[in-house]
């Protein structure tokens, strides 16, 4: 089965949230919803996983500065073996 890993960028924080610094968090919050998943706090960022054709999809918002993202998508990409 084929995993798909979806990275919406942001900053997190209140000063950031209808701004053009989270389009990404608002880009996986629609895809989120469209397939009625909910995001949940996990290591490094709020993560929504669902399947589609025969795909896993996994959603992420990273929990840190968009400068340091990296970080986030490095430990996800390991902890679900795409590296």
């Amino acid at each position: 089965m084929k995993k798909i890993l979806i990275v919406g960028l942001g900053n997190i924080g209140e000063k950031y949230v209808n701004t053009r610094h989270n389009i990404g968090f608002k880009i996986v919050d629609e895809v989120a919803e469209e397939h009625n998943v909910v995001f949940e706090t996990d290591t490094l960022g709020n993560v929504a996983t669902f399947r589609f054709k025969g795909r896993t999809f996994i959603l992420l918002k990273p929990s840190t500065f968009m400068n340091l993202s990296g970080k986030a998508v490095k430990f996800w990409m390991q902890k679900e073996k795409f590296l």
